[in-house]
């Protein structure tokens, strides 16, 4: 629940003394961002969140958590250039992941323009993608939002070296399946809430 992080927040802010105009002051926002935050109308978005520890003096890492574990629907994208793969996966994760946002996507570009609006939890990325790589595409989401979880979906074992170079969480083998993606969400490296579904 979003309460979660904006329970902290405030409590962080009146343990330093400071108003909510004051917190506000110091990270260069309105008050009333500040306000919404800790009424949990809002999260704050990475910049903002690395913005509040350094104001508070607090750890970001542990604010990230906090923030991932309040997102009640999370963005989750996957990325393969078959429908026919895209759509069974689809099903896969909605199953495993009921209260996530899944999107899919053909082609990378799109993918990337959606991450550039949408804070994308988790990509699970095909690796061969056409003419593109999903090695690259990983690279990409990485720089748009750097805690962003990777997963590689992929028919070729052969291919899980290269993957693993990259930042990512985990690597999968096609045909997905929803033990494969419980598994895949418990070695995250940025832990988020899906849904009800027992990890």
């Amino acid at each position: 629940m979003k309460t979660l992080f904006a329970r902290t927040l405030r409590t962080l802010r009146e343990n330093r003394g400071l108003s909510q105009r004051q917190l506000g002051q110091k990270m260069f926002v309105n008050h009333s961002t500040v306000a919404r935050w800790e009424n949990a109308s809002r999260l704050p978005d990475a910049v903002m969140i690395c913005r509040i520890a350094d104001c508070l003096g607090v750890d970001v890492n542990e604010l990230f958590r906090l923030a991932a574990q309040s997102e009640e629907n999370p963005n989750v994208i996957i990325v393969d250039d078959s429908k026919v793969i895209l759509s069974d996966c689809l099903a896969v994760l909605g199953e495993v992941m009921p209260n996530a946002t899944i999107t899919g996507f053909i082609w990378p570009l799109e993918a990337i323009e959606y991450a550039k609006k949408n804070r994308v939890a988790l990509a699970v990325l095909d690796i061969e993608l056409g003419t593109s790589s999903g090695l690259d595409l990983c690279g990409t989401l990485l720089e748009i939002n750097p805690r962003t979880n990777i997963v590689f979906l992929t028919a070729y074992a052969d291919y899980s070296l290269d993957a693993w170079k990259t930042k990512a969480s985990g690597f999968m083998l096609k045909p997905l399946t929803t033990e494969d993606v419980k598994e895949q969400l418990k070695k995250l490296r940025y832990p988020f809430s899906a849904g009800d579904v027992e990890q």
